[in-house]
């Protein structure tokens, strides 16, 4: 009973934070399992990335349906951050299990503020005026540093690639989020496999649950900021950003 409890509360704090704001399942999902189940982080990342694969899926499912998901200029990037995920994924078995999650936390916490203090309120219009070839040459070298971080620590990923979307190459919050967990989706697949390859098969219950959980959450999180208004959803992605970095830190402050 006590490890579906702390599965559920993982899942719901992990499929908010996949469908609001494009995060990895993994910065929520890996210290929960860690602190309260004492289960080894090099497990707890990998049970934490499968659990982002169905949920980015069906959160980039639900922001396509509402065309809020730019596939053509996603798929640049998410080819370069698949094979960095896999180098990340390799690095991060060789050092000590201390090295990861510290960044992600931070990051989630200082965006999650971000958003409140400075909404995103770029325009798909202004989108539109970006040059292509900037796009691409920006997405090739952003993709490479996403990909290790996602590899390497389980999470921070859809961080970056959110922050990455919206400030450096200029996408309307909707379209960044859509675009981001489309590109988690593959990158969780492989960073999991890499995990599990390497690390063993993980524990099958824990593994369902979080999956299950994760999934239910961010199906509710994706359709909720799909009918937002740019400034609500700003709003409640810098709230649930910042709630869940403060919660993070505190669970990392217990153990």
């Amino acid at each position: 009973m006590f490890t579906f409890i702390i599965c559920f509360l993982a899942g719901i704090g992990a499929g908010l934070g996949t469908g609001f704001a494009g995060m990895s399942a993994a910065a929520v999902i890996s210290p929960m399992l860690i602190t309260f189940l004492h289960m080894e982080p090099y497990a707890a990342v990998g049970i934490a990335l499968a659990s982002d694969v169905l949920a980015s899926a069906v959160s980039a499912y639900t922001y396509g349906k509402n065309k809020n998901l730019d596939v053509k200029n996603g798929l640049v990037m998410m080819v370069t951050v698949l094979c960095f995920t896999l180098v990340g994924s390799w690095v991060s078995s060789l050092v000590p299990a201390s090295t990861m999650g510290g960044f992600s936390t931070w990051m989630t916490l200082l965006l999650g503020i971000k958003f409140i203090v400075k909404p995103v309120m770029t325009t798909k219009e202004s989108m539109a005026a970006v040059d292509p070839k900037k796009r691409v040459i920006q997405s090739v070298l952003c993709g490479m540093l996403i990909g290790f971080i996602c590899g390497f620590v389980g999470a921070g990923g859809g961080m970056m690639m959110l922050l990455i979307l919206t400030s450096v190459l200029g996408y309307e919050l909707k379209t960044a989020v859509g675009t981001s967990v489309f590109i988690m989706a593959f990158t969780a697949f492989t960073g999991a496999a890499g995990h599990f390859v390497i690390g063993g098969a993980p524990d099958p219950t824990v593994l369902v649950l979080c999956v299950l959980s994760t999934l239910l959450w961010a199906r509710v999180a994706a359709r909720f900021a799909n009918k937002a208004s740019p400034i609500v959803l700003n709003r409640a992605t810098g709230v649930v950003l910042t709630v869940l970095g403060a919660a993070i830190l505190l669970v990392n402050y217990l153990t």
